[in-house]
């Protein structure tokens, strides 16, 4: 697996409304995309820096992964750093092959139509890590 880039930095927050401001007083950029991923509980807010991409990452539930993530950071943070791949699939056999432990063993649909895919902590030396794949 030879990602091209970093795609994004995921970052949790409590409340997008709250924390956007700073991001767009921070980057000189108003946010260029909110979203709602449904099937993950979390709603996105985007920026983007050169190649790479700032996601704000709320919970929509309390039940979410960020909301439970939360619960341990209540103050958020670095929730998880996503490379881009070639091919999410290929990437995950490749991961797997290595040993590392895997969250998902399929691509998902993630947030702007990326296949996505995780990684889990315990084999990442405590990063949540991300492979991602823009849509052909």
């Amino acid at each position: 697996m030879k990602p091209s880039h970093i795609e994004h930095i995921g970052i949790a927050v409590s409340s997008l409304d709250e924390v956007i401001p700073y991001y767009e007083k921070l980057l000189g950029q108003k946010c260029y995309s909110i979203e709602e991923v449904a099937d993950q509980k979390v709603k996105t807010a985007f920026f983007k820096v050169g190649q790479t991409k700032i996601e704000l990452l709320e919970a929509t539930s309390p039940d979410s992964p960020i909301a439970k993530w939360l619960e341990k950071n209540p103050r958020g943070g670095v929730h998880h750093i996503a490379f881009n791949v070639d091919n999410v699939q290929v990437a995950l056999d490749e991961c797997a092959d290595a040993g590392i432990q895997l969250i998902d063993t399929k691509p998902r649909k993630g947030a702007e139509g990326l296949n996505i895919a995780f990684l889990h902590p315990k084999s990442t030396h405590g990063v949540l890590t991300e492979l991602c794949e823009q849509p052909k």
